[in-house]
């Protein structure tokens, strides 16, 4: 992964407390993982940011390298990687989502 993706990956993440990598936008998510981690984000948080990976290819492979994780959607709170679609699923089944969205977990 060149430097420079890696240093748009981290603007992007440090825009906001809640970034969204994600297939498609958050009206339109373009894949059902998204759309998923998108209808639990939205029953919860206000406002956060997404990135719509499709849009850019240099990101959409470049998040798979800067995260070491293999799919997308990715969700960072806080500059941390919390998690696919799987994991966001489970943690917000389990009560484990909220306080970390608001800073307590």
């Amino acid at each position: 992964m060149s430097e420079t993706i890696q240093e748009r990956i981290q603007k992007l993440i440090a825009t906001d407390d809640v970034v969204l990598f994600m297939k498609g936008t958050r009206m339109g998510p373009q894949c059902g993982f998204s759309a998923q981690v998108v209808q639990i984000l939205d029953s919860m948080v206000p406002e956060y940011t997404t990135v719509d990976v499709l849009a850019d290819p240099e990101i959409r492979q470049g998040i798979k390298e800067f995260s070491s994780w293999p799919t997308v959607p990715q969700l960072y709170v806080r500059g941390e990687f919390v998690g696919g679609c799987d994991i966001i699923t489970e943690m917000y089944q389990s009560g484990e989502l909220q306080p970390q969205l608001r800073g307590e977990g």
